[in-house]
C-alpha cells in the first residue's frame, strides 16, 4: 500500500480524551499495543489506534520491537519526513536513493520521503530491535525536494548536562540534521536516583513527552508526583508550572521530548 502524507491540517484528538490544562500525565496503557504479526509489537502514542491522532504535523510516534531475522521489506512513502531512533539492537536500512546501512542504538537516522521513496527495514540479526519511529508531514515549502537519507551517531549530536541528565539534540538545537517539518526534538537520559528540570515549549509550542525506558516520576506545581513508565507520555504547555523528573534508583530514565506547534489549546 502507498503510504503518503496528507495535507497539513489541525492536530486530531479524540474529543474528550485530553483534559484543558496546562501540564498532562497520560499512562502507557491507555494507548494501544499491537501485535500484528508473529514478529512485530507496537506502543503507539500518536498515530494508529491512538486517540491523538496526530499532533500537528506529527503523524505518529510509536515504539516498534522487530523480532531477529524479521522486518519491513521494501515498500514506498511520499510526502513525508521519517525519523527512525533506535533504542535497543540494531536495525540494517536500504532504500532508492542509495542510502543504506546499519543503525545502531542511540543513533538517528532520517529519510526525507519527497515526491516518491522505496526503503526497507530489517532485523538480520540475531538480537531484538528496539526503535522510536516519527512520521512527519514534510512541510510544503519542501515538497520539491528530492529523497534523501541522513543518519547521526550519538557522538555526532549536540548534547549539555541539565542537572543530572543528558540531553542531546535530535531535531534542531544544533543537530546536524537537516529538518523540512515543524519542530525540535531531544532524548534525554536521566543518571538513576539523579533529577531534572524538564525545558518547557516555547510560546507557540507544546510539549509532547514519551518515555523510552527506565521508571521514575515527575513533580509538578506541588501536585503529588506523576509515577513514570516505559511509554508513559507527558503533555506541557508555554504556562505550565516547572515539571522535575527523578529517574528511579537502580537505572537511568530515558525519554523524548516533542515540541511542536501548539496542539493543546487554551483552558
Amino acid at each position: 500500500m502507498m503510504m503518503s502524507a496528507p495535507s497539513m491540517q489541525q492536530s486530531q484528538i479524540a474529543p474528550g480524551f485530553l483534559r484543558p490544562a496546562s501540564y498532562q500525565h497520560l499512562p502507557a496503557n491507555i494507548f494501544p499495543y499491537t501485535h500484528p504479526a508473529w514478529w512485530l509489537h507496537s506502543h503507539f502514542a500518536v498515530g494508529g489506534w491512538s486517540p491523538l491522532q496526530r499532533l500537528s504535523g506529527m503523524l505518529t510516534a510509536h515504539m516498534t520491537q522487530i523480532a531477529p531475522q524479521a522486518g519491513f521489506p521494501w515498500h514506498p512513502h511520499r510526502g513525508l519526513e521519517i525519523y527512525t531512533w533506535v533504542l535497543d539492537g540494531r536495525l540494517y536500512h536500504e532504500d532508492t536513493t542509495g542510502g543504506k546501512g546499519i543503525i545502531e542504538a542511540g543513533e538517528l537516522q532520517r529519510m526525507f520521503a519527497g515526491d516518491y521513496i522505496e526503503h526497507q527495514e530489517i532485523n538480520p540479526f540475531d538480537e531484538p530491535a528496539r526503535v522510536i519511529q516519527i512520521w512527519y508531514v514534510a512541510d510544503p515549502k519542501h515538497r520539491g525536494l528530492k529523497p534523501h537519507y541522513q543518519q547521526a551517531g550519538r557522538g555526532d549530536l549536540p548534547k549539555q548536562r541539565v542537572g543530572d541528565a543528558t540531553v542531546y539534540s535530535l531535531i534542531g538545537g544544533g543537530s546536524p540534521m537537516e529538518q523540512h517539518m515543524a519542530g525540535s526534538l531531544t532524548a534525554t537520559t536521566i543518571d538513576a536516583g539523579g533529577t531534572t528540570t524538564l525545558a518547557l515549549p516555547r510560546p507557540g509550542e507544546d510539549l509532547f513527552f514519551y518515555v523510552t525506558g527506565g521508571t521514575g516520576q515527575a513533580s509538578h506545581g506541588g501536585q503529588p508526583a506523576d509515577p513514570l513508565g516505559v511509554y508513559d507520555v507527558l503533555l506541557a504547555r508555554p504556562d505550565a508550572e516547572p515539571i522535575t523528573l527523578t529517574a528511579g534508583p537502580d537505572a537511568p530514565l530515558h525519554a523524548l521530548s516533542f515540541y511542536l506547534p501548539s496542539f493543546l489549546g487554551t483552558d
